[in-house]
């Protein structure tokens, strides 16, 4: 599979949201993202954290691949379901990102997530921190 893809964020169960959000903010994160379930912080780099409190049902632990183009998510996923791996559906999502989510051989949660090329748009007014390729 040749798309081009980097780490770019790891999803997190916190119990206390306030406490989780606090320690990472205190490390250098910036918040991007806040909702009443769930929070992304990022690096000025663009990597990120999101932190997903014990309500929120909309996906678990995991890691993200993020890709540069919305094509190569639809491109991997075929690729994978060709492999016999189990894949979910792609969701283009509000804020411009596409993804799914499938488990490694391990069983480990894994998103493919394309993320516009300037950046995770924010909800509070943070300017959007674009991701590198190279």
């Amino acid at each position: 599979m040749a798309v081009s893809h980097r780490l770019g964020h790891v999803a997190l169960r916190v119990q206390d949201m306030e406490r989780a959000k606090r320690f990472y903010l205190d490390l250098g994160l910036r918040l991007t993202w806040e909702a009443d379930d769930w929070c992304y912080v990022q690096w000025p780099t663009g990597e990120g954290i999101a932190l997903l409190s014990p309500d929120y049902k909309a996906a678990g632990p995991h890691f993200a691949f993020h890709v540069q183009n919305r094509s190569e998510v639809d491109q991997v996923r075929e690729q994978l379901l060709a492999k016999g791996h189990a894949c979910g559906p792609v969701h283009d999502h509000r804020d411009g990102t596409a993804s799914f989510y499938m488990q490694d051989p391990e069983g480990n949660w894994l998103e493919m997530l394309y993320e516009p090329a300037g950046g995770l748009p924010s909800n509070i007014g943070a300017e959007p921190i674009p991701l590198t390729y190279s």
